[in-house]
């Protein structure tokens, strides 16, 4: 949890201050500029963090835009997401494969679009949500939002639902064809969306006998420490609702496949766990990843029926957020700056491809 930790307080300080196969669907024409549009909805079936209303999901969706539609660049802070045409119209009326997008911890949907642009120009629907207490896009996060994962895979679902039920995108969904694919913490997302999750006592339970596991420590800047989880947990109602709501919740049937970038938490997963997993899944892992344990991460996934493992040479963790600019790479290496001889565009190029490939071959 170092990473998660981090990221949180990293990544809200910086923006707060400033084809392997052929498509079985019709490509748009690589003129067809890529669309995006965002959307509030809420989920009333659960409560925010505060108490105070609905759980909000405001999400953005990428898309083949109408050609001719004027483009322009998406920054937030020191990163750079791409250029978009921000709520043109659809390119045609055509039904595509729809793939959801996790965002890490302290990110936002915003950090995937290297991804969405790709996927989008190979013909599908793109949808992320920024989720609640754990992103980036708000004015702070919360000790709840940190913790329990659990909440953004109901997220996954709740917003499918709403794309579907969307006048002016569903339509252009085919609903049997839905993936999914995230990084870090939205890694372990999808995958607990497809079936394959640890859930919070066995976490907590797991991390007490691996307390040098990066997804279980605490560092001194996060602001909170386990002792101040152990005190919500016992005295919070939506935290203990939440934890219930991760026990019940099954896998979601309509996602296909999932795509998998540095998963966090698989290291403390055991059989039982990466059994639950019945879709085929992609998981992709940066060799020098000293956040999620890269070697251990790799062993609980190696030999898995349907599930496929690739491995990025030489590079770290941070090589799936987006790019930066060259102030951010001065003020912010940790999360801006790659190992040497590591392109983070090329990774990101070669990430996508992949994906590409791989979400054309299952959906």
């Amino acid at each position: 949890m170092r990473l998660l930790a981090t990221t949180v307080l990293t990544v809200l300080t910086v923006l707060t201050a400033l084809l392997a196969c052929c498509p079985a669907f019709a490509s748009p024409p690589p003129e067809v500029p890529v669309g995006r549009m965002h959307r509030a909805w809420v989920d009333e079936d659960r409560r925010d963090w505060s108490g105070a209303g609905p759980r909000p999901l405001a999400a953005t969706v990428w898309y083949p835009a109408a050609p001719g539609s004027p483009v322009s660049p998406w920054t937030g802070g020191v990163f750079e997401f791409g250029s978009f045409a921000t709520d043109a119209p659809f390119a045609d009326t055509t039904r595509r494969p729809l793939v959801l997008l996790s965002h890490g911890t302290g990110g936002s949907a915003a950090q995937l679009s290297w991804l969405a642009q790709e996927l989008v120009r190979a013909g599908f629907v793109v949808a992320a949500v920024n989720h609640h207490g754990n992103t980036a896009a708000e004015p702070r996060t919360t000790l709840a939002g940190f913790v329990l994962p659990g909440e953004r895979v109901l997220d996954l679902s709740a917003l499918i639902d709403r794309l579907l039920a969307d006048p002016a995108i569903g339509p252009r969904i085919d609903p049997e064809r839905i993936g999914a694919a995230g990084f870090s913490i939205g890694g372990y997302s999808v995958l607990a969306a497809a079936g394959a999750r640890i859930d919070f006592a066995t976490r907590a339970r797991r991390c007490a006998g691996q307390p040098a596991n990066p997804v279980c420590v605490l560092p001194p800047e996060a602001g909170f420490d386990a002792a101040d989880i152990a005190r919500l947990a016992e005295s919070d109602p939506a935290f203990r609702a939440s934890v219930e709501r991760e026990l019940a919740h099954p896998a979601d049937p309509r996602i296909r496949a999932v795509y998998a970038m540095a998963p966090a938490h698989v290291s403390l997963m055991q059989d039982a766990e990466v059994a639950r997993l019945l879709v085929p899944a992609r998981v992709v892992l940066a060799e020098t990843d000293d956040q999620i344990l890269f070697a251990e991460t790799a062993a609980v996934l190696a030999d898995r029926p349907g599930i496929a493992v690739e491995r990025i040479d030489a590079a770290g963790h941070y090589v799936f957020l987006a790019t930066c600019t060259a102030r951010g790479r001065e003020v912010l290496a940790a999360l801006c700056v790659d190992p040497q001889g590591v392109e983070r565009g090329v990774v990101h190029r070669r990430v996508a491809e992949d994906a590409v490939a791989f979400f054309a071959r299952h959906l």
